[in-house]
């Protein structure tokens, strides 16, 4: 089993920057995509950002120009790198690698944008 471990979450002030990282335990055959989604309260998960096994990335409109995905295959992590923080920004974000493997979730790390 593979287990993703999210970390760099916490308390930002709107403008403000986080880089969230995903590191896998093991390394994952045949790899499709990575990706970041988030869910805020009372809302349902919503896809930010994938990266494919190929490099080629895709954003949801509100965070283009200010989020960035990347991926570190020799330390088994995607990054989720995210300037310009906005209120809307507020929530659980989640890592999700998709392989011929699986389909692998991390526990989700918490992002509050607030003053």
């Amino acid at each position: 089993q593979v287990q993703l471990v999210e970390s760099g979450g916490g308390l930002v002030q709107p403008g403000g920057s986080l880089r969230l990282s995903c590191a896998a335990s093991r390394s994952i055959a045949i790899i499709v995509v990575m990706g970041w989604y988030r869910q805020a309260p009372g809302k349902q998960r919503e896809l930010v950002a994938t990266i494919t096994s190929g490099g080629i990335t895709n954003y949801v409109q509100s965070v283009k120009g200010r989020f960035t995905i990347s991926r570190d295959n020799a330390k088994k992590t995607v990054y989720l790198q995210m300037n310009s923080l906005k209120p809307e920004g507020t929530a659980v974000y989640y890592c999700n690698i998709r392989s011929a493997e699986g389909d692998y979730w991390g526990q989700g790390t918490q992002v509050t944008v607030s003053s």
